[in-house]
């Protein structure tokens, strides 16, 4: 996929776990007491979390994110069979304060000394967010944190993504979207966004409609394609 130069962006709009936050970070700060299982756990705990957001969606039952995140720990420790409440806790507090990728302080600093405002737009509740966001030191480089918890619907329903443009008073068309999930950014394609794919774990293209306009490996590479100097 090559790398395009995309035009009159006004404002980045982040995805947060995964492509700003790290979402092993929780389970390898508990390697000691989980053992060689603590990445099993993570990948788990990950896949679950995103699984259980898709089908409550289509279920129509919603759940914060903060609960979803409780119940696919629930299934990665079962399925680990790993029983250990304390642990439970310390995993789940951890997820408050979850580490960012190196690059991506230096990257809001790029974006931002250009113009250009920067959001995130999360599945995360408000609480958990601004619990990121303060850990990490990022609030003053954020223009907004965007929950859907405003619509009720985990991404990729459409409305999701609507809440970026409403809160930014901005056409899709000003928008650029990265996220590290593949099916975020094929999501966010179809909306209607700009994308940027920010492919860290080297996932294969998926087979949906929505193709980003762009792939990246790390975030420090998007402030030259849209145009920040």
């Amino acid at each position: 996929m090559a790398t395009p130069s995309l035009k009159n962006i006004k404002a980045c709009v982040f995805d947060a776990y995964g492509t700003l936050f790290d979402v092993n970070a929780a389970a390898r700060a508990e390697q000691a007491a989980i053992g060689d299982k603590w990445l099993e756990i993570a990948e788990v705990w990950r896949l679950k979390q995103l699984q259980y957001t898709w089908l409550r969606s289509l279920q129509r039952r919603h759940a914060d994110f903060w609960q979803v995140t409780g119940e696919a720990l629930d299934f990665a420790l079962a399925s680990a069979g790993v029983s250990d409440v304390a642990l439970r806790g310390r995993l789940m507090n951890l997820y408050l304060t979850l580490s960012t990728y190196p690059e991506v302080k230096t990257t809001l600093e790029r974006l931002k000394s250009s113009g250009i405002k920067c959001t995130i737009l999360s599945n995360g509740t408000p609480d958990m967010l601004a619990a990121a966001v303060d850990n990490a030191g990022i609030a003053p480089l954020l223009d907004g944190v965007y929950s859907i918890e405003d619509v009720g619907i985990y991404k990729p329903d459409p409305s999701t993504y609507q809440i970026a443009v409403d809160r930014l008073g901005l056409a899709p068309s000003e928008i650029s979207f990265q996220s590290s999930n593949g099916w975020d950014a094929y999501g966010a394609k179809v909306f209607g966004f700009n994308v940027i794919w920010c492919n860290r774990f080297g996932q294969a293209a998926e087979r949906l409609p929505g193709t980003p306009d762009g792939q990246i490996k790390t975030l420090d590479e998007l402030p030259a394609i849209v145009g920040a100097t």
